[in-house]
C-alpha cells in the first residue's frame, strides 16, 4: 500500500464512498452514513469532509436531510487532488538519518528512494476515483435518497 497519512486515508475513504454513489443524482450522504461505510471514524471523516468542501471536491448540504456530494464527475478527481490536501510535505526520508542527505554527499539509496517517490506521485497524478463510480455494491446501497440541493 500506499504510505500516507490516517487523515489522508479518512479522506479517500470519504471521496470513494462518494463516488460510488454518484452516479445516483438525488443521493447524499451525511459523514456517519461515509464513515459507517468505510469503517472510519466518524469525527475524523467530518473533517476531511470539511476540508474537501473547502477545497471545492465536495459539496455539502447542511441540516436535517442534508450531506455530501461530490462536486465533479470522479472520473474528474485524483487521488493527487485528495493526498496533496493531506500530505503535502511528506517526501520520502533519508534511511540514513536527517543528516545525511542534504548535507552531505546524497545517501547511496537516494536516487533509487527519489524514482520510487516520483513513480508514485505519477500513479496519485493519473488515477481518478472513476474505478469507484461503477462498484457499489449491494450492502454499501444507500438507505435512502437525500432531496437535491440547488
Amino acid at each position: 500500500m500506499l504510505p500516507q497519512s490516517k487523515t489522508t486515508q479518512h479522506a479517500i475513504g470519504a471521496i470513494s464512498r462518494l463516488a460510488e454513489v454518484y452516479p445516483q443524482a438525488d443521493v447524499w450522504l451525511s459523514a456517519t452514513d461515509i464513515a459507517e461505510a468505510r469503517s472510519l471514524r466518524k469525527s475524523a471523516t467530518a473533517k476531511v469532509l470539511s476540508v474537501l468542501a473547502r477545497e471545492h471536491l465536495v459539496v455539502g448540504s447542511p441540516g436535517p436531510g442534508g450531506g455530501y456530494r461530490l462536486s465533479k464527475r470522479p472520473g474528474d478527481i485524483t487521488l493527487w487532488d485528495v493526498v496533496r490536501l493531506f500530505d503535502r510535505d511528506a517526501p520520502l526520508a533519508c534511511p540514513y538519518g536527517p543528516n545525511w542527505c542534504g548535507n552531505q554527499e546524497p545517501c547511496p539509496m537516494h536516487d533509487s528512494l527519489a524514482a520510487l517517490q516520483q513513480a508514485v506521485e505519477s500513479y496519485l497524478r493519473a488515477t481518478t476515483f472513476d474505478a469507484f463510480a461503477h462498484q457499489l455494491r449491494p450492502e454499501q446501497a444507500p438507505r435512502k435518497s437525500r432531496p437535491a440541493r440547488g
